[in-house]
């Protein structure tokens, strides 16, 4: 187990954290990292068969810690969430239903605002926890556009997706504004059921960007979402996907597991949007980074499009990693490394891309 840093941690080791969506991309580097530093973890799955791996990959990685698994299969189902708040101290909400294939925003959080309402009540009538990490999206503060120089805040919104998804455009212009402008408005609406209920526990949000690095167990998991991506280029698959995505921002997937214990534990954390920016990336830099790795295969090169010049408030996320331990931020190139290492291993080979694109 290992020491905190913390003196004074706002939930001392030993506590039970409730992860939900335990065996997706983020979800599993959280738990991972708090079993590492000594607390329990509840995590809820949609289906326990098919998660059925994470209780003795996570004992053998962590067996003086617990894990515990509990299956949320419908979100929405009256008192879903009851039985997994139960003498929890902390939360972290990362399950979600919606994807980049939104088209009608206004049906969508007519679906999920509900349940999501539903997990911050019974979090709210339990009374051990004292800690909410919500996820969003880092595109819910804002459209990624090299050709911009954009100066982002803590309460930066992400107006013009909504105004575009709302718009009369057709589809093909609008590509994924919808999902932002969904991810958008879904965190605003959070943030005022904490200012309408006024909840005793702290709650934060956590912005992270494209997520890349270490997979847990690739055999299990594959590699999925933005992880996939990079497979994708490694195995020279999908190249026309990333023609139409702009340079923008990255965190590593040790980071952002490991930011969320820091929103969750660091005394003085309440009410704050915190942004999981790492490094600036590009398609076509992932590409070359992979080229350098193993100048033996023959990667792609993908066309340049470009860097992101966004200024981000990304500092207060870092003073947290610091608070633990980690005094920078994880570079896009040890992220990639870290991640291909595991398209090489013969265990590993037959491991998918599970990427949800348009």
């Amino acid at each position: 187990m290992a020491q905190l840093p913390l003196s004074n941690p706002t939930i001392p080791q030993g506590s039970t954290i409730l992860v939900t969506g335990a065996n997706g991309l983020i979800a599993s580097q959280i738990v991972d990292q708090f079993l590492a530093r000594g607390y329990n973890v509840r995590g809820t799955v949609r289906n326990l068969e098919k998660s059925a791996w994470l209780r003795p990959f996570f004992a053998s990685r962590h067996p003086s810690n617990h894990l515990e698994l509990l299956q949320v299969s419908d979100f929405g189902a009256p008192g879903a969430w009851d039985t997994a708040v139960q003498g929890v101290s902390g939360i972290c909400h990362v399950a979600g239903g919606a994807n980049l294939s939104v088209k009608d925003i206004d049906k969508e959080l007519e679906k999920e605002l509900p349940w999501n309402e539903s997990l911050l009540q019974a979090a709210k009538n339990e009374p051990s926890v004292k800690s909410f990490a919500y996820t969003t999206s880092a595109w819910a503060a804002w459209t990624p556009d090299p050709s911009k120089k954009i100066k982002l805040t803590e309460w930066s919104w992400n107006d013009e997706a909504i105004q575009v998804a709302k718009s009369d455009a057709p589809p093909e212009e609008k590509g994924i504004k919808p999902f932002m402008a969904f991810k958008t408005l879904l965190e605003q609406r959070l943030w005022d059921w904490v200012k309408r209920e006024k909840p005793a526990f702290a709650f934060n949000s956590i912005l992270p960007e494209t997520v890349i690095g270490e997979v847990l167990d690739p055999k299990n998991q594959g590699f999925p979402s933005t992880c996939g991506m990079v497979k994708w280029i490694f195995d020279k698959t999908n190249l026309e996907i990333f023609r139409g995505i702009p340079p923008q921002w990255h965190i590593d997937t040790h980071d952002t597991g490991l930011l969320y214990v820091a929103a969750l534990i660091t005394p003085g954390v309440n009410e704050e949007r915190l942004f999981g920016f790492g490094d600036r990336y590009s398609w076509p830099k992932v590409a070359e980074i992979l080229k350098q790795l193993y100048p033996q295969k023959d990667i792609p090169t993908l066309e340049d499009m470009g860097w992101d010049q966004t200024e981000v408030p990304n500092e207060r996320a870092l003073e947290l990693l610091r608070g633990l331990g980690q005094s920078r931020w994880t570079t896009l190139e040890e992220s990639v490394k870290a991640l291909a290492k595991s398209f090489t291993e013969p265990e590993h080979q037959g491991a998918e891309s599970k990427v949800n694109i348009l």
